[in-house]
C-alpha cells in the first residue's frame, strides 16, 4: 500500500479546504452588476444629443464644419481670461510666485535628506531616527498651522516682509543641516525647516484664496503646483542627475539654502518698495486732506 507523501497531502488538504469553502450567494452577480452599471453611467453623456443642434442653431452662427472647435476654444479663451485675471491681483501674484519657487525646493530637501543623514550618520553603524523626526516635524508643523490663526499682522502690507524672514530662516535651518555633522544638529534644523514651510504655505493658501473667488481656486493652485514641479524637474537636472552637474548630496544642499536666501533677498526688496509706496500713498491722502479742510 503506497503512503502518500508531504507535497499529495498538502493538495488533497487544499482541495478539501476548497470544496468546503462556501460561496457567497450570487457572488458573482453583485460585483459584476455593480461594474456594468459603473461603466454604463461614466459614458452616459445625456447632453450630447442636444449640443449639436444647440451650437448649430440660428443665433449661434456656427456650421457643421466648425461645431467640434468652439466648445475648446470657448473653454481655452475662458480658462486664459481667468488666468490673466487672477494673476493681474498684485498680492495673490506675490504669494503664488513664493508657492512656486518655495515648494521647488522644499520637494528638493524632503526627498533627498535621507541621503545626507545617511552620509552624516550612517545607519549602518548607529541607530537613527529618521521616521520620528518625520513624525515629529510633521506633528509639530500642524500644531504650528493651527497657533497661525492667532496671529495678528497685516499681510497685505508686512506678508512680502515676512516671506523674506522666513525664508531666510530656512535657509539657514538648511545651511545647517548641511555643515554641521551632527545627526541631532540635523534633526532639529529639519524639524525648523519643515515648520516653518508649513506654516507659511498655509499662510499663503489663505491669501490666495481670500483673493480669489471660488470657481477659480482650481485654476490658480494648479498652476502653483505645476511650476513648483515643472522648477523642481529643472532643478534635479541640473543639480543631481548625472547628465546635469551630478553634485554630491552636501553641495546639493549649499545650493538649497542659497536658493532660499535668494528667495529671501527677492522678497526683502519688493516688500521694501511696498511698504514705501504704502506710506507715500498715506502722506499724499493725509496732505490732500489737509488741503481740503484748510
Amino acid at each position: 500500500m503506497d503512503v502518500p507523501g508531504p507535497g499529495s497531502r498538502r493538495a488533497a488538504a487544499a482541495t478539501a479546504l476548497l470544496r468546503s469553502a462556501r460561496v457567497p450567494r450570487g457572488g458573482w452577480f453583485l460585483p459584476t452588476a455593480l461594474l456594468c452599471a459603473y461603466g454604463f453611467f461614466a459614458s452616459l453623456r445625456p447632453s450630447e444629443p442636444f449640443l449639436t443642434p444647440y451650437l448649430l442653431g440660428p443665433d449661434k452662427n456656427l456650421t457643421e464644419q466648425e461645431d467640434p472647435q468652439p466648445d475648446r476654444l470657448l473653454v481655452l479663451k475662458v480658462l486664459w481670461n481667468d488666468f490673466l485675471k487672477c494673476y493681474s491681483s498684485r498680492p495673490l501674484l506675490c504669494w503664488s510666485v513664493w508657492w512656486a519657487l518655495s515648494t521647488c525646493s522644499y520637494f528638493q530637501v524632503v526627498n533627498y535628506t535621507q541621503g545626507l543623514w545617511e552620509q552624516v550618520m550612517p545607519s549602518r553603524s548607529a541607530a537613527i531616527y529618521n521616521g520620528g523626526v518625520e513624525a515629529v516635524s510633521t506633528l509639530l508643523g500642524a500644531v504650528a498651522v493651527f497657533a497661525v490663526g492667532y496671529i495678528r499682522i497685516s499681510w497685505s502690507t508686512w506678508g512680502e516682509m515676512m516671506l523674506s524672514l522666513f525664508s531666510l530662516l530656512i535657509a539657514a535651518s538648511v545651511y545647517v543641516m548641511d555643515t554641521v555633522h551632527n545627526i541631532w544638529v540635523c534633526y532639529t534644523s529639519y524639524v525648523i525647516f519643515r515648520i516653518i514651510y508649513m506654516l507659511l504655505i498655509t499662510i499663503a493658501t489663505f491669501q490666495i484664496a481670500a483673493n480669489l473667488s471660488m470657481e477659480r481656486y482650481a485654476l490658480v493652485f494648479g498652476v502653483n503646483t505645476f511650476i513648483a514641479l515643472a522648477l523642481q524637474t529643472l532643478l534635479t537636472l541640473i543639480v543631481v542627475d548625472s547628465s546635469g552637474l551630478g553634485l554630491d548630496i552636501t553641495t546639493q544642499f549649499l545650493i538649497y539654502a542659497g536658493y532660499f536666501a535668494l528667495i529671501a533677498v527677492v522678497f526683502l526688496a519688493n516688500g521694501t518698495v511696498n511698504i514705501l509706496k504704502k506710506y507715500r500713498k498715506q502722506e499724499d491722502a493725509e496732505l490732500s486732506s489737509q488741503v481740503t479742510t484748510s
